[in-house]
């Protein structure tokens, strides 16, 4: 671990955050193709091959993000992470931390229960994963982007600048 104060996220930190930003996107906002194959088979039939590389498309991208997570603790353990930004009230500081927490914990939960569901047959793994984690997640998504906006142009931190230019 770094000894030294850490100013901004560094370039391989951002291409990480931005990168799994934009999969995860992509998963919470065409999940169709998984949705597909799970009714066919809910109901006993049988996925077309469409249907099936649709699911392994979302599949994938879970796998990659799974992977991306344990980049970015790594990256995050060994080139450090700025500071709190002081002009932060306490409360919102200690509220930033129990996002940041439970953002961690989902990009691991997200793709580790999905893929118990799809490649395991687990099917309330399914279920929180679909129906519970997704919800707790755009919530935090919510909170993560008002908390950027709040720096931006309430507290004018350079909370933003740390994660998009360095």
């Amino acid at each position: 671990m770094r000894s030294h104060v850490v100013r901004s996220y560094s370039l391989p930190q951002r291409l990480v955050h931005w990168t799994m930003a934009l999969l995860i996107f992509y998963n919470l906002l065409f999940p169709d193709g998984m949705n597909a194959w799970h009714r066919v088979i809910r109901h006993g039939g049988t996925p077309s091959p469409e249907q099936i590389a649709s699911a392994n498309v979302h599949a994938y991208i879970g796998i990659s993000i799974l992977v991306l997570a344990v980049l970015r603790v790594c990256l995050r353990l060994f080139q450090g992470a700025p500071l709190e930004i002081a002009e932060e009230p306490a409360i919102f500081r200690l509220a930033a931390k129990a996002a940041h927490v439970t953002l961690y914990a989902l990009i691991f939960a997200l793709p580790l229960t999905g893929m118990a569901a799809y490649y395991f047959g687990v099917d309330i793994s399914g279920s929180i994963h679909a129906e519970i984690l997704k919800m707790i997640l755009w919530a935090l998504i919510a909170a993560h982007v008002a908390g950027a906006l709040a720096h931006q142009f309430y507290w004018k931190t350079n909370a933003v600048r740390r994660m998009t230019v360095g």
